[in-house]
């Protein structure tokens, strides 16, 4: 029996996994009649893990020592405070991932290794990359990252007859997505996305706190956005009420002994309507609609091409979401599915169907992005040397490889630097540039020697670019995943051996444990050698102690070995911070 490949949705506020099996896709539960995973990751005061629900209810306890809405952050070079150690954002992901994993092995009873990871159609290459780099510190293979809405539309429409179009709007915890797509025979393919990685329901969140901050501040003249624990309930309390309100038609957000005032204890209670919340929410929803305008702009659609509207995402529950946009495109939108969980059983049929499952649904997935690099040439009249030549246009069909063939400038000239850049503006300088390379050794001739350069992105949305002197075959090459995010093998071992460890004896040891230390030690061991070169005093005796520490442990009990091994990787890490 081959192994499966599941499905995860990796969400800003909730996580799922899923599994087609027997033909049926299935999300797997996290707990008994529970199938969402929330997005939450803490240390325990006695230092062990928490994942999910767990986690989210230390929250409200110690705000500092937990971390939510990490998606948010992926893709940036930032250090992420949880207890007294700073982690990565792909770190606290692969907490997460690795939990799903550790419930998806449950349920099959059976190791699994590889994964279809979904993330917003309007996430960048330095997203994605960090996403996939999550995947394999917690030990997945993943062999496919789709987009949020092509997820949900396989989920919605898989098996259907005839052909339409469908704009699927996509709005989560933390991101929103738009996407415009072409349903016909056995193909979902997506024309064009848009959307914003900023926005969603923690947004929405964030406005019932900040009234709820203003409302004590003018009732009681306390503020209290100085205290961390007061902030996380209001967060938890605002959650609550943002559900309720999809429901009913006010909430009353009711917190006992808030904050003390004077050493006598504060009180919240604060009903809010559904009306005061909607006003506060409605420049959001404004902003959703005007990336649907573009997304269908960039389909080179209107209004009444579209057939049918699929809501995807837990806070498209608001009411105010389907009623602006039926008043807005005319028709009622879908929601028969869960909202939730739509998009982990997409992942879950792509993952089938690469597993050679039969299925009626073709993926065809588009960049949202336009992609190219600059070159001299007449921008408003003028010669400029960073005009944006675009190789790759927003809304391509991906896979997709373009070139173009660019000349040397000057006489003799023996080298080029290609600046690869992101973005629509004419100004390259304007747009955002993901990675540079230099070709050198070209021959010496006159100007005008051709340079070929190629922009491929594969199935994952990675991007791959090359140039290549014309007459020589001269190459070089760059893969775009991220020179600000990207892990180096070592560092994923060093990350893979910190999240392991914090997971101990809990459900992540394998049974090829012993085979796993090896690597991460051969690894970390090599890491350290390099950095003692270079070491100061201070950090070189520290480092040659953790060395000999770890080569001690080897023939020690495991946990000693695992205990040295997280001190070496602990301060490889710190040294290079």
């Amino acid at each position: 029996m081959s192994e499966s490949i599941i499905g995860i949705d990796l969400g800003t506020t909730n996580s799922e996994v899923a599994i087609v099996k027997d033909g049926r896709v299935t999300v797997i539960p996290v707990s008994e009649g529970v199938s969402i995973l929330p997005s939450v990751v803490g240390i325990a005061d006695d230092g062990s893990l928490l994942v999910g629900e767990a986690a989210k209810n230390q929250y409200v306890l110690r705000p500092e020592r937990t971390v939510r809405s990490i998606k948010r952050h992926m893709g940036e070079f930032v250090p992420v405070k949880m207890g007294d150690k700073d982690y990565s954002p792909q770190e606290i992901s692969a907490m997460i991932l690795l939990r799903l994993k550790k419930i998806a092995e449950d349920y099959l009873q059976q190791p699994v290794s590889k994964a279809v990871i979904t993330v917003p159609a309007y996430f960048s290459d330095a997203q994605r990359q960090a996403t996939r780099e999550a995947g394999e510190i917690a030990g997945l293979t993943v062999v496919r990252i789709i987009n949020e809405p092509t997820a949900a539309a396989l989920a919605y429409e898989s098996g259907h007859i005839g052909a339409k179009k469908a704009l699927i709007y996509d709005l989560g915890g933390g991101t929103f997505d738009v996407s415009v797509v072409n349903l016909e025979g056995d193909v979902v393919e997506v024309l064009a996305s848009h959307g914003d990685n900023h926005l969603g329901g923690d947004d929405f969140d964030q406005k019932i706190v900040n009234h709820a901050v203003q409302h004590i501040l003018k009732q009681h003249g306390v503020d209290v956005k100085g205290s961390a624990t007061a902030m996380a309930r209001l967060q938890r309390a605002a959650e609550a009420a943002k559900i309720t309100l999809s429901d009913q038609p006010y909430a009353l957000i009711s917190e006992e002994y808030l904050i003390e005032n004077n050493g006598l204890p504060l009180h919240l209670s604060l009903e809010i309507s559904r009306e005061e919340y909607q006003e506060m929410i409605m420049p959001f929803i404004d902003a959703t609609l005007d990336a649907t305008h573009i997304a269908l702009a960039g389909a080179g659609l209107t209004v009444s091409d579209i057939d049918e509207i699929l809501l995807v995402g837990g806070a498209t529950r608001t009411p105010l979401v389907a009623n602006r946009l039926e008043q807005t495109l005319g028709l009622q939108p879908r929601g028969e599915l869960n909202p939730d969980l739509c998009v982990a059983m997409g992942a879950a049929i792509q993952a089938a169907i690469i597993q050679g499952a039969k299925t009626s649904s073709v993926l065809v997935d588009v960049t949202p992005y336009t992609f190219g690099t600059s070159a001299i040439a007449f921008l408003n009249g003028e010669e400029y040397p960073y005009c944006f030549v675009p190789l790759i246009r927003k809304n391509t069909p991906i896979p997709v490889s373009k070139s173009e063939v660019f000349f040397t400038t000057h006489d003799g000239q023996t080298k080029v630097d290609i600046d690869v850049y992101q973005g629509e503006d004419p100004d390259a300088l304007n747009n955002i540039e993901i990675g540079r390379f230099l070709i050198e050794g070209l021959r010496k001739t006159s100007s005008g020697n051709p340079i070929v350069t190629t922009f491929a992105i594969d199935v994952d949305g990675i991007l791959h670019v090359s140039s290549r002197e014309k007459a020589t075959g001269l190459e070089h090459s760059i893969t775009i995943n991220n020179v600000l995010t990207r892990f180096e093998n070592d560092k994923l071992d060093e990350a893979r051996a910190r999240i392991n460890t914090l997971f101990g004896e809990q459900d992540s040891v394998q049974d090829n444990a012993s085979n796993q230390n090896k690597e991460e030690l051969t690894a970390l061991l090599e890491k350290a050698d390099r950095l003692l070169k270079n070491a100061g005093p201070e950090d070189s005796a520290d480092l040659v102690n953790a060395i000999e520490a770890v080569k001690d442990a080897r023939d020690q009990p495991e946990q000693l070995l695992r205990q040295a091994i997280d001190d070496l990787a602990d301060l490889l890490y710190y040294m290079e911070t």
